[in-house]
């Protein structure tokens, strides 16, 4: 007589191995989705993880919004029975990738957040590799256990939603960004200073951040004409002068850190944003090509 669990699936697989394909493929899509449309979403955001996780900065953006559609697509793909294998794949495809770059950077990179899902906080150490592992095995029991892949019509039409969403997800955040507006004043050594006269660039830094240093110095350098400067200490404002003699950046310092923040959202320091008329013209969240931008956008000469 047959054992419990070995009846014929509809492959004519043993039902745990049945189960066991669609119990990972649900799993891993979930978490897959998940972690795409975070991307897709907050670009800004997933493009500073990246940056830190030694992307050029050039790339960081564009990385953002590609993987998040990858990781969609392979997470819906998941999802759909007549779909999975291929999904399977790309999930695997995609965790190799993961894998192969945090080797090649792990040096760098050990000891950091990986950031790869929103919810899951994890550093990069021998840990990373094994939960890594792990999922890549359940890819390949997703994907080696289903049927195989039939729909490719579906499949494009799957792909070709997902980056509808991401078009207008990022036209959304784009114009966002355009929307914002500065408040009226900020208070600087004790007097009100206006943001919304003419051309103000604010410089948000920790007085402890190296990278933050050397951006200031490279900032300061510049001929900023009539442009004025305003430094916002986010972290120990009692050291901000230190660092803005220190670094040479000549800005004008203010405490209001908490209303600047409000309006200005950011992920991490050091982070600028040219504000004309007291509308927000471009934000910077990485200074690479920062001077050639600012220049075109008139704030330096």
């Amino acid at each position: 007589m047959a054992q419990a669990g070995d009846e014929a699936g509809p492959l004519g697989l043993p039902a745990w191995k049945t189960w066991v394909s669609a119990g990972s493929a649900v799993l891993l899509g979930v978490a897959f989705i998940i972690a795409g449309v975070w991307k897709i979403t907050d670009p800004i955001a997933a493009s500073v993880r990246l940056v830190q996780a030694q992307v050029p900065a050039a790339l960081g953006l564009p990385a953002a919004i590609g993987f998040g559609i990858a990781e969609t697509l392979a997470g819906v793909l998941l999802l759909a029975p007549r779909l999975r294998r291929w999904g399977a794949w790309l999930t695997a495809a995609l965790l190799v990738a993961f894998m192969v770059y945090i080797a090649l950077f792990y040096n760098v990179l050990r000891g950091q957040e990986c950031n790869c899902f929103p919810w899951i906080e994890r550093a990069v150490g021998p840990a990373f590799f094994i939960g890594d592992a792990v999922m890549l095995l359940m890819a390949g029991l997703a994907g080696w256990w289903a049927g195989p892949a039939r729909g490719l019509r579906s499949a494009a039409i799957v792909f070709a939603a997902v980056c509808v969403f991401a078009g207008v997800s990022y036209g959304v955040v784009a114009a966002r960004g355009a929307a914002v507006i500065a408040p009226e004043f900020v208070t600087v050594d004790g007097q009100p200073f206006p943001l919304r006269e003419g051309r103000v660039f604010l410089y948000f830094f920790n007085p402890e951040c190296l990278h933050c240093a050397t951006v200031a110095g490279e900032l300061g350098r510049l001929d900023w004409g009539h442009t004025r400067l305003v430094a916002v200490a986010t972290q120990m404002p009692e050291f901000g002068r230190e660092f803005l003699v220190s670094s040479g950046l000549p800005a004008a310092l203010t405490a209001d850190v908490d209303v600047l923040k409000e309006v200005f959202s950011f992920v991490d320091v050091p982070f600028g944003v040219a504000v004309e008329s007291g509308r927000q013209r471009s934000a910077f969240i990485s200074f690479d090509g920062a001077p050639e931008a600012l220049r075109k956008l008139g704030f330096v000469r």
